[in-house]
């Protein structure tokens, strides 16, 4: 910048170094523009949100089928979760792998798992924003990429029916939250790719995390391959031609690696004994009455997410995005994307929520049944989908207000997305709270009864008395009044005693 010239602020692309301090300038530091400054002001909103909740992490403790797998994990390590659930449960080897990694720690593990899943999220999401903005040769002020993949992260987290089962409960969460980011985050070589070498190592990553992605979660497979096969049929409107070979090429490759993950997930005994188990073989799943029940669930769930009004948050998010676009300047590469054509892009997001998330219904409803509609935690897989769609609608509504409005109206229509972001927030924040003075009593309860069980087992006794300590719908020994009595055996396994009586007082 020329001396005397005006002190401005030009958006540059997440990453663009062309705005550092150049010769003559080294050292000098410059106050952030008004939009920087409000970016980041809004940004710390879900941020101290996702940190007060990655706090409260510390009273989670172990319940329902982690009882099960700590003794496992214990006496067996790792490989023995991994063989657990191929030969026994349900085939998820990549699902065994992952649990196996926190049960090394018991306690510790399961305290710190919100904190590390939160930070996935939004690194994966950040991650992304970026990376689509640079391949399609956009840019915007410092600190808009960060509010969106915020507000992503939080509501994806914290705006569900049960946050204890999505973020708080490792056992279900890598199932069904973890493993769409995981998949998700499988694209980011391909963004990131250029040269012939990186996108060789970009089809090697997502052939490897499809056949992962395979054995960890069958709705996310469902969703990847709704998305890759959309990919594969609009790709050619959505990337230059000069991309297209690498990106279907890259698309097949995921395909190919999920059909390989899932084959070696349906053919497992695990998995053929949970299909026996639940009467969930090919037939039940396509059977006419099974479809339009699985219609009808999926009815519901659509109504329970779109009456949810803290989603309008990413929205929002996505509308203070869209006006600040521009053409990137330097830096960026050859185009990849093509410039957008905002209605046919709309609906192919819409249209890919819509039909993975019915064909996720469908896939869980022999196992659910009718409760497909209040397990919360199974929308997950196709809701982080549905989060991203959300953004994107709104910076491509964002962008629309800014070429088709007078200003007024744009900065009208900025201020209200600004209102409902935060109200979003502080919408998540209220239930958040209620849900930390539960854990944090269940923990309470938790430990003294730990320590109680440990001294009778240290003592030499075989039999010692339980008292379930609930939290959020978790299970545990003894519910129902003290019919159902899973998973009190894994309990008594877990503290060495032979078994565990029902008791009504926390020691």
């Amino acid at each position: 910048m020329a001396v005397g010239a005006s002190h401005t602020t030009v958006p540059r692309e997440p990453g663009d170094s062309s705005g550092q301090p150049g010769p003559g300038r080294r050292g000098r530091w410059r106050l952030p523009s008004p939009v920087t400054a409000g970016a980041l002001l809004l940004a710390a909103l879900p941020l101290a949100l996702l940190a007060a909740a990655a706090w409260l992490g510390r009273h989670v403790r172990p319940s329902a089928d982690e009882w099960c797998f700590l003794p496992v994990v214990r006496d067996q390590g790792i490989a023995g979760m991994v063989g657990k659930f191929y030969v026994t449960d349900n085939g998820r080897v990549g699902n065994g792998l992952l649990v196996g990694l926190y049960a090394q720690f018991p306690v510790a593990g399961h305290q710190w798992y919100a904190t590390l899943s939160t930070l996935l999220v939004l690194a994966v999401s950040w991650a992304l924003v970026i990376l689509l903005l640079r391949r399609a040769r956009l840019a915007v002020p410092r600190g808009l990429a960060l509010l969106v993949a915020a507000a992503v992260t939080a509501v994806f987290l914290l705006a569900t029916p049960n946050t204890y089962k999505t973020l708080y409960w490792p056992a279900g969460s890598v199932s069904h939250t973890v493993a769409p980011v995981l998949a998700c985050a499988a694209v980011l070589p391909a963004l990131a790719a250029r040269a012939r070498r990186s996108r060789v190592a970009a089809s090697a990553v997502v052939a490897v995390a499809g056949v992962f992605t395979g054995t960890l979660s069958e709705e996310t497979s469902v969703v990847a391959l709704v998305v890759l096969g959309g990919l594969l049929l609009l790709g050619r409107r959505l990337v230059t031609d000069r991309a297209w070979p690498f990106v279907r090429t890259w698309a097949l490759t995921g395909a190919a690696g999920i059909a390989v993950g899932t084959a070696v997930l349906m053919t497992s005994p695990g998995s053929r004994r949970r299909r026996e188990r639940f009467g969930a073989e090919t037939g039940s799943i396509l059977a006419p009455d099974s479809l339009l029940a699985s219609a009808r669930g999926f009815a519901r769930i659509a109504e329970s997410v779109l009456t949810t009004w803290e989603y309008g948050g990413v929205l929002a998010a996505g509308v203070l995005l869209g006006p600040f676009v521009r053409p990137a300047r330097t830096g960026a590469g050859p185009a990849v994307l093509r410039p957008c054509r905002p209605l046919p892009l709309a609906c192919a997001g819409v249209l890919a929520v819509l039909v993975s998330g019915y064909l996720c219904t469908v896939v869980t409803y022999p196992v659910f049944g009718p409760r497909v509609v209040t397990a919360a935690r199974t929308w997950n897989d196709y809701l982080f989908l549905y989060v991203l769609v959300l953004a994107g609608l709104g910076a491509l509504l964002g962008r629309a207000l800014r070429r088709r409005s007078a200003r007024p109206w744009t900065v009208a229509a900025a201020a209200l997305a600004a209102v409902l972001y935060a109200a979003s927030v502080v919408g998540l924040a209220v239930p958040l709270h209620h849900l930390g003075q539960d854990m944090r009593v269940r923990a309470g309860q938790w430990d003294r009864q730990d320590a109680s069980l440990r001294a009778a087992a240290a003592r030499g006794a075989e039999v010692a008395p339980y008292t379930p300590t609930p939290v959020a719908g978790m299970l545990e020994p003894f519910r129902a009044g003290g019919r159902i009595a899973w998973p009190a055996r894994c309990v008594a396994e877990y503290y060495r005693l032979d078994r565990i009586t029902r008791s009504t007082r926390v020691p």
